[in-house]
């Protein structure tokens, strides 16, 4: 059966006239972006509909559930955003509450805002070497399920790709009865399989992808395609298996959060994407780790640099270039590798930078990488040692005096998020209460209206509703002082915060 994008194609080359939306009319000469607009339909006859599927989308949401083996697969053609909201809604009724960590994407917080839900957060944990949240495993869940809690939401991998222990976490929600909910946005390339285990050099080199959280026991799991894998950006799929989730329910809200004049580009992306792993997947997942242990092994011996490998980081596609000793902030790394190298990384940490690989990096791209992070420690080196050696010195000069003008994080205070703040309203109520501007220093004892957050990684330093206390003032201050990146502040000097009555 021919996919999407070959019938796309098929009709964009018949004589078919579109009487019918968008605008465009598939006119090549209405945009410069020809071949896509040839391809770019609505729900006419013979192409589905995405909101009640049982022709060609249903066949192309088949094939993306044979790779991923769920018993259900959606396409989502709003991001994982939708994805999340989606299946926090249909899970949850008005009111419950929902077990979640802290540092959840921002679509989980307008999920709980629109259903009126109470949040049991997880202790917060953070790996205080690297700067980097931490994972949690089936104890740490157990421990917090009380009888009023309804679901569990867990976002694994993280943003730097480290793994919760989904396994033991969905066994201990399924002997309580209620759903796991997993964010996988970042793990969309989880679970394939090369035919043969890559050979590797010790604990820190890979030899396969982590397993899926579908494969681990997960109810819903959401994947966004276009992180990882060839699709399009807001391309993403929703997964569901098992007896404690309501189809009708998911379906009923991913009609209401997704538009309903879906992109067939987008749609076709998807299929294109699927069709490519089923044909490729052991060659994909070869490619993408022998481009990662090359970069661990030729970046090994950095003295100022470290890439923490598969013992601490779980996704080989995730490479945290952490330096050591607070030579230079992330930010300042970050900056570094893009304006003078131009090496555009994803993310900026206080202690790192964060590169994501996949299976289509170019091996050029590769070995710039590899001789940028030797440069600058080199450099960081030099700038030590007060010693210049030979080489594109101009550069290198340059370089150094962005190391000797840095502070040195290594007498910065480390700031830890650990005790969380007492809640006083449930989000939905504070964020639509009567708001007040605080200033810093007579914030204490005031509830916050909005949310603070330590971006990045975006970890909610408040959530709405909750009481600002003299230690979260000195945790924010501390972070301003360190020219680290507070959102949710007025001009770095003020909160919104509810209205005192």
């Amino acid at each position: 059966m021919p996919d999407l994008y070959q019938n796309l194609v098929s009709l964009a080359e018949s004589d078919v006239y579109p009487f019918h939306m968008p605008g465009h009319k598939r006119n090549i000469e209405s945009t410069p972006m020809k071949g896509a607009f040839r391809c770019d339909i609505t729900e006419i006859d013979g192409f589905d509909n995405l909101h009640d599927e049982s022709g060609i989308i249903l066949e192309a949401e088949k094939r993306a559930n044979s790779i991923y083996g769920s018993e259900e697969t959606y396409f989502l053609i709003n991001g994982s955003t939708c994805g999340v909201l989606s299946a926090v809604s249909a899970v949850m009724n008005e009111g419950e509450t929902i077990l979640a960590a802290r540092g959840c994407h921002k679509s989980f917080y307008n999920a709980a805002y629109i259903k009126n839900l109470n949040i049991k957060f997880l202790p917060y944990k953070l790996n205080c070497k690297y700067g980097i949240p931490e994972v949690y495993n089936a104890q740490e869940i157990a421990v917090c399920i009380t009888d009023d809690v309804k679901a569990v939401f867990i976002t694994s991998p993280t943003y730097e790709g480290k793994c919760s222990d989904l396994r033991g976490i969905a066994k201990i929600c399924h002997e309580h009865g209620i759903p796991l909910i997993v964010d996988g946005a970042h793990g969309a390339h989880f679970g394939f399989k090369c035919k043969n285990e890559l050979a590797n050099n010790g604990d820190a080199f890979y030899k396969q992808l982590p397993e899926s959280a579908i494969e681990q026991g997960a109810d819903i799991v959401i994947h966004s395609l276009h992180k990882t894998l060839p699709s399009m950006t807001q391309t993403a799929l929703l997964h569901i298996q098992g007896k404690l989730v309501d189809r009708d329910r998911v379906k009923r809200f991913l009609r209401i959060y997704q538009t309903s004049s879906p992109s067939y580009i987008l749609m076709a992306s998807i299929d294109l994407c699927i069709k490519y792993i089923m044909e490729n997947e052991s060659e994909f997942v070869v490619r993408l780790i022998k481009i990662r242990n090359k970069l661990q092994f030729a970046l090994k011996d950095c003295v100022n640099i470290e890439i923490p490998g598969k013992n601490i980081i779980n996704d080989p596609a995730k490479v945290v270039i952490y330096v050591k000793n607070g030579a230079i902030t992330g930010q300042r790394l970050y900056d570094i590798l893009r304006e003078r190298y131009n090496l555009q990384m994803e993310m900026a940490g206080e202690k790192f930078a964060l590169a994501i690989i996949t299976g289509w990096d170019t091996d050029d791209g590769i070995e710039r990488l590899i001789n940028a992070i030797k440069e600058i420690d080199a450099t960081i080196s030099e700038s030590y040692s007060g010693k210049h050696k030979t080489g594109n010195q101009d550069n290198k000069s340059d370089i150094q005096n962005e190391f000797t003008t840095d502070e040195n994080l290594s007498n910065r205070k480390n700031v830890i998020i650990s005790d969380l703040p007492d809640k006083k309203m449930n989000i939905k109520e504070a964020w639509d209460s009567e708001k007040e501007v605080v200033d810093l220093e007579s914030a204490q004892g005031h509830i916050s209206g909005e949310f603070v957050n330590l971006y990045p990684p975006g970890i909610p330093i408040l959530v709405p509703g909750e009481v600002i206390s003299g230690s979260i003032l000195e945790e924010i201050k501390q972070y301003l002082i360190n020219n680290m990146n507070v959102q949710g502040l007025l001009d770095r000097k003020g909160f919104l915060c509810v209205k005192q009555k």
